[in-house]
């Protein structure tokens, strides 16, 4: 069985102990710490800039996963890449420039991802395969933590793991929105190999670690 990689998505944290949390996640084993940001207009909300991911560099070591729900996103992508990110992950929704801002993303030295909404067919990325590192496949509507996985977004995993076959390409399929130990394994089995979690991590009753552990041994 293939490894997954676990992405907590700070969105969930406690904000008036971020440090604190962060710490809890990366002693818990979580592979990457998930950034969201969100412009107000791009999405219906507004989150975080370059400070929270220069923060969150200043707090840990894991690798920064930055997803950009915003307009215009290569205006802040030197930025956000600067402040310590990793991974950026931008949408192809809205964006008539995308390969250009991903082949941007990569030559500042970090890894490209495109995103799909949940209304996104995967045709719309087939020919940014070579360009990308990873492919985030939204399974909620994006903008909001704590909402409910769409089940309908199980067919679109297998239809993009059909497609980096396709290409023999070596991207990962990550996901994110209302993942917990129910719904990781049904995305596992479609593809998916990197997990965002907020609510199932931040949120768990029992505390950081055990919403980890909970999600670790979904597929065991």
């Amino acid at each position: 069985m293939d490894e997954i990689i676990l992405s907590a998505s700070i969105l969930s944290a406690d904000f008036a102990h971020l440090a604190d949390e962060i710490r809890q996640a990366e002693a818990a084993g979580v592979d990457w710490l998930h950034i969201d940001v969100m412009d107000g207009h791009f999405v219906p909300n507004i989150t975080m800039g370059p400070f929270i991911v220069e923060t969150c560099r200043r707090v840990s070591t894991l690798p920064l996963d930055v997803h950009l729900m915003i307009e215009k996103p290569e205006r802040y992508i030197e930025a956000f890449i600067h402040a310590g990110a990793n991974y950026v992950s931008v949408h192809v929704e809205g964006n008539p420039n995308i390969h250009r801002t991903l082949q941007t993303i990569r030559s500042l030295g970090a890894k490209a991802g495109i995103v799909l909404n949940p209304g996104t067919p995967t045709c719309a990325i087939s020919a940014l395969i070579p360009a990308v590192d990873f492919i985030l496949v939204m399974t909620v509507n994006p903008g909001y933590s704590g909402q409910t996985f769409l089940p309908e977004t199980l067919s679109k995993i297998s239809e993009i793991k059909a497609l980096l076959e396709r290409y023999q390409s070596s991207a990962l399929i990550q996901v994110d929105g209302g993942i917990n130990p129910t719904t990781l394994p049904l995305a596992y089995q479609a593809g998916a190999r990197v997990f965002v979690a907020a609510t199932a991590i931040f949120k768990h009753p029992q505390g950081v670690q055990e919403g980890v552990k909970s999600l670790r041994e979904a597929i065991k």
